[in-house]
């Protein structure tokens, strides 16, 4: 009899133990000592490698065939595999007996490791004997990040997970790829799938977007080879974009690569919710430059055009703290005025932010010339103090939008504010319809990030400086 026919046995045998105790774990009793005897089972691994494979295949079925509750009680069960306290303490006594050096203390200190470990992660290492197994994992992760609120056994589970994850997904073991028109469909769909910043509407949409002054690349894990980690967006243009309906539109003509002198990076998508905390955007960025650089050597300016998602939510936080210092005479005489004319049997408004709250408040305020006119110009600047002054919560070194903190950690310039440049509902309720270019100067990077990194100082073009102050 061959492996193969050996392992699809044990499979099988291990397969209909494990259905039957699922039953257990899933049915009215609700108690969970059978899945967790299997798991038990995989830990004293009796037998080869085949048999070890056969239950933890089964163990994988198991848990793709539960319902919420199911794997809710799978996880917990695999977060009960703690270290044993009792081991810990021994581990711990004997440390703190031993000399303070030499081979005795050292024999103490690997002991005391051992003791800590806990068996789980030696059950989580076991998965990769499957093809599908490190994708598993990357899924259990993800339902953990949900259920771990709250409970200490599954935080200190999702914490496991997470450091073991960091270890496989070193970023010597991905691989970049360029993903293009001609890539597998299964490929092409999965990326529509994914794309979390501008939605791709269609198949011509996404047509566009892989045009032949586009690019688009992403990276892969081997053991999840039809599954992006990550991927981004680049349009081959001349100058900076303004506007990302005007880059995306479909009509628009194709421009020859080669007449291009700028890459713009519209669209980043992280693509694994359970690699959530485990960064590649940074090495993805600068992978791209050196290969668009290699590729098209016209190119001189590397930047994006990029959402700024918590804008309104801080703006909103502003207003409600009262600061109606935070407007100029012209400003609130501006707005005042412009409400004046579109709603004038209205009473005017009690100061420039109750003004600006009823501007904002109009259907299709940015459609209204009127509206319009009086909002730039307070929109822009507050939005300028925004990235270049506002602070995340708790930490004053660390950029308050999410957007602005990935770009100043991985060393670009705030360039430049677009108004109207993200005319759909998601670019108004999140930007007010602004979008930021940030700038990768490729002799400033390291700079930028380390003054960033160490001292929160954020890079920003002199223009954009002078308008945060305003």
């Amino acid at each position: 009899m061959s492996e193969t026919e050996v392992t699809a046995g044990l499979f099988d045998r291990a397969l209909k133990r494990i259905v039957g105790a699922w039953r257990d774990v899933t049915g009215t009793n609700g108690v969970a000592h059978d899945i967790r005897t299997e798991m038990e089972a995989c830990l004293a691994a009796p037998g080869g490698e085949a048999s070890a494979r056969g239950r933890i295949a089964a163990l994988v079925q198991a848990w793709r065939a539960a319902d919420a509750e199911g794997q809710a009680r799978f996880l917990a069960a695999l977060a009960s595999f703690d270290a044993d306290p009792a081991q810990v303490d021994k581990a711990a006594a004997a440390l703190a007996a031993a000399p303070k050096e030499g081979p005795e203390r050292a024999a103490a200190q690997a002991a005391l490791r051992r003791a800590l470990e806990p068996p789980r992660l030696r059950l989580l290492a076991q998965f990769n004997l499957l093809p599908e197994g490190v994708k598993l994992l990357v899924d259990l992760r993800a339902a953990l990040m949900q259920l771990a609120r709250g409970d200490a056994a599954l935080a200190a589970l999702e914490a496991d997970l997470r450091d073991l994850l960091r270890s496989w997904f070193d970023i010597g073991f991905l691989e970049l790829r360029r993903i293009d028109w001609s890539s597998p469909a299964s490929l092409l769909q999965t990326l529509m799938r994914y794309e979390a910043v501008h939605a791709i509407r269609s198949w011509e949409d996404l047509r566009n977007r892989l045009d032949s002054d586009r690019r688009c690349y992403a990276f892969f894990h081997p053991r999840m080879p039809g599954e992006p980690l990550i991927f981004v967006e680049v349009a081959l243009t001349r100058g900076l974009a303004a506007s990302v309906q005007a880059l995306l539109d479909e009509a628009a003509p194709v421009l020859d690569p080669q007449a291009a002198d700028t890459a713009i990076f519209y669209s980043i998508s992280n693509c694994q919710e359970g690699l959530a905390g485990i960064s590649f955007g940074n090495f993805l960025i600068k992978r791209v430059v050196e290969l668009l650089a290699a590729e098209f050597r016209n190119l001189k300016t590397y930047a994006t055009l990029s959402p700024i998602p918590g804008y309104r939510r801080w703006l909103a936080d502003w207003l409600a703290a009262g600061e109606a210092d935070g407007f100029s005479d012209a400003e609130a005489e501006a707005m005042a005025q412009a409400l004046h004319e579109l709603k004038p049997a209205e009473a005017p408004p009690a100061g420039p932010a109750a003004a600006l709250v009823r501007l904002l408040a109009l259907p299709r305020w940015l459609e209204e010339p009127i509206a319009a006119r009086a909002l730039q110009p307070v929109l822009t600047r507050l939005c300028a103090r925004y990235l270049v002054a506002e602070s995340a919560r708790g930490s004053a070194k660390r950029a308050r939008d999410p957007v602005a903190h990935f770009h100043l950690s991985n060393g670009a310039r705030i360039e430049r504010l677009n108004w109207a440049a993200d005319r759909s509902e998601k670019g108004l309720r999140e930007s007010a319809g602004l979008m930021v270019n940030y700038l990768y100067d490729l002799d400033r990077i390291e700079a930028n990030h380390e003054a960033y990194a160490g001292q929160g100082q954020r890079a920003a073009s002199a223009a954009l400086r002078k308008l945060a102050k305003g």
